[in-house]
């Protein structure tokens, strides 16, 4: 109960900033002080700064489409580790896993180099592109035989984290209309604090994650039953 409180603390000093009128193009030690006329223009003013339904879009596309791509690969993967027999296989499959040994900051340089040279820098498909095989995924599916908790365990860990990934995006989008929702937050929140208006960015940073917060609220069940049935810890 203590973690969980210490954890909500800063999602409820967002909840209150977003909502508050003193943080409404203002600043300081007001944003803390609940108001009792909750207001949103906050939002409003969030919303009209910055482009979020385009960065949304964006994001969706790479989200789901690097799933979509990764069911297969990761299922015609697990397949051929669990059930072909061909030489070599077991040291096959522990050289893949190797990736997950490999702290992902210490692929962008050479990612990156790949990208340029296949010409998808700045586009979405270059985000994607590096993550269209998951040895992680693999390994889910070799272990659970393409059992459906396990693909949908890996859907939700698969799209949480590009939803909200932000270094590599960055790294690869030069172009505004091009950006995730991170990187559009990020460039938002820039620009939001030269004038310290703390409701606008915590009013844009709720619109990001409450797509997440939305799902996870409505399907709360049906993700514990997916993680609990697949063994993941």
């Amino acid at each position: 109960l203590l973690l969980a409180a210490l954890w909500m603390v800063p999602f409820l000093w967002m909840l209150v900033a977003a909502f508050n009128p003193h943080t409404y193009g203002g600043s300081g030690m007001a944003s803390l002080v609940p108001s009792y006329l909750p207001t949103l223009g906050n939002f409003a003013e969030a919303w009209a700064s910055a482009d979020f339904t385009r960065y949304g879009l964006n994001t969706a596309i790479i989200s789901f489409g690097i799933l979509a791509v990764q069911i297969v690969t990761i299922t015609l993967a697990g397949y051929a580790f669990a059930r072909i027999d061909f030489p070599g296989r077991t040291l096959c499959f522990y050289l893949f896993l190797l990736q997950l040994m490999l702290a992902p900051v210490v692929l962008i340089v050479p990612n990156l180099a790949t990208i340029a040279r296949l010409g998808l820098y700045d586009s979405l498909l270059g985000v994607m592109a590096p993550y269209f095989a998951s040895a992680f995924g693999t390994f889910l599916t070799r272990q659970a035989s393409l059992a459906k908790p396990s693909l949908i365990a890996f859907s939700i860990v698969s799209v949480t984290s590009h939803w909200n990934e932000f270094l590599w995006p960055l790294m690869v989008i030069n172009s505004p209309d091009l950006r995730p929702l991170t990187v559009g937050l990020a460039s938002f929140t820039r620009g939001a604090e030269g004038a310290q208006a703390w409701g606008v960015i915590a009013a844009g940073t709720l619109m990001v994650s409450a797509p997440l917060l939305i799902a996870f609220a409505l399907f709360q069940r049906a993700f514990v039953n997916s993680f609990v049935s697949s063994g993941i810890k």
